[in-house]
């Protein structure tokens, strides 16, 4: 019995003795959501998901409040790290005195992101090349690795400058494509944060810095990283859908005014027609057609008793004489003059009265 036994042989790989057991799995690519994560991140991250939904889906229509959201959150980024980060006036800032700071200043860079139309398209255009070249940079490690870090950082740069030109050329598909790209990254950032801790974050520093011999992405990141031009592409055919809505309603709304205006120009000479048809008094005067005044338009001297006009007669002729009859048209609108006298060959002078 004792010289069946035959000695152990000890070995770094267990397989060649069972080779029925699977491999084990990879610990590091377990899909394990946190516990419990820290109450400000989660409540920032949350508050970048709404961020993120309102660029996705409404960047184009929010344009003022996309642009200000944009320079306040860029402005105060790139001021807070550099105030946390590097000695200001020999001093090494706290974290509250540079928040502070990136607070006030990212504000002023809000107002001017919005207030001037060109800064905001030129910002939004350099967001929309740093989120495609944070993308390529990404989805191209199994296939290119940057041999410096010049690489990555020159091509960043160049896509931003070349979004920013184009937003300016045609400002609203690219502001559109902008705004949507970047809402869909920020909404995968989020989900990253809570599924895996920023490890897309993550590689993308490594990627940056060219680091190389990186281990491979898990089957998580890379369905992440997927989603992003997908939410990208849906938040897109959003916008423009809102967009054919607005026009198509205002479209309406002008068409509507424009018949409206034309229907109460056809009721009022309809109703100037009918009021020249029934109109008595109506006369022409030197050689021109006029309707007759309304009684609250016409002037004071218009309303004049007749017995005032019989006593300026008695005063021309006398209280003896007897004056021809004269008819007076007291409604006529035209500018006449009319005798209140005897004719010519009477030795007392006209009275003439111009009634208008």
């Amino acid at each position: 019995m004792e010289e069946a036994l035959l000695p152990l042989a000890m070995t770094s790989d267990p397989r060649p003795f069972n080779q029925q057991l699977p491999e084990p799995p990879d610990l590091r690519c377990v899909l394990q959501p946190q516990d419990s994560p820290d109450l400000a991140p989660a409540l920032v991250c949350a508050l970048c998901c709404c961020f993120g939904i309102i660029y996705c889906c409404f960047g184009y229509r929010c344009f003022k409040a996309v642009m200000f959201l944009s320079g306040l959150l860029s402005g105060a980024l790139v001021i807070f790290l550099l105030c946390h980060k590097e000695r200001v006036l020999e001093t090494q800032l706290s974290l509250e005195v540079s928040a502070g700071i990136a607070l006030g200043i990212g504000l002023l860079c809000g107002l001017v992101t919005m207030l001037v139309r060109s800064v905001g398209l030129f910002l939004t255009g350099l967001l929309l090349g740093l989120t495609l070249g944070a993308g390529v940079l990404l989805g191209t490690e199994p296939i290119y690795q940057p041999p410096s870090a010049w690489v990555p950082a020159g091509g960043l740069v160049g896509l931003a400058l070349l979004g920013a030109l184009f937003t300016l050329r045609w400002p609203r598909p690219f502001t559109v494509l902008g705004t949507a790209l970047l809402g869909a990254a920020v909404l995968v950032a989020c989900a990253d944060y809570f599924l895996e801790g920023l490890a897309l974050g993550s590689r993308l520093g490594q990627r940056l810095q060219a680091l190389p011999a990186l281990p491979p992405l898990c089957w998580y990141s890379w369905v992440l990283l997927g989603t992003w031009p997908a939410l990208g592409a849906l938040g897109a055919l959003a916008q423009w859908k809102l967009m054919d809505e607005e026009h198509g309603g205002q479209a309406n709304a002008v068409v509507l005014s424009h018949q409206r205006r034309h229907l109460q120009l056809l009721r009022i000479r309809h109703q100037e027609a009918k009021w020249h048809r029934t109109s008595p008094g109506a006369a022409l005067c030197e050689g021109s057609y006029r309707r007759q005044l309304p009684a609250s338009a016409r002037n004071p001297a218009d309303s004049l008793a007749p017995s005032y006009f019989q006593s300026l007669r008695e005063r021309q002729l006398g209280p003896g004489t007897q004056a021809p009859h004269t008819v007076l048209d007291l409604d006529s609108d035209c500018g006449s003059t009319l005798p209140l006298t005897a004719p010519s060959g009477s030795s007392h002078p006209d009275l003439s009265l111009n009634l208008h």
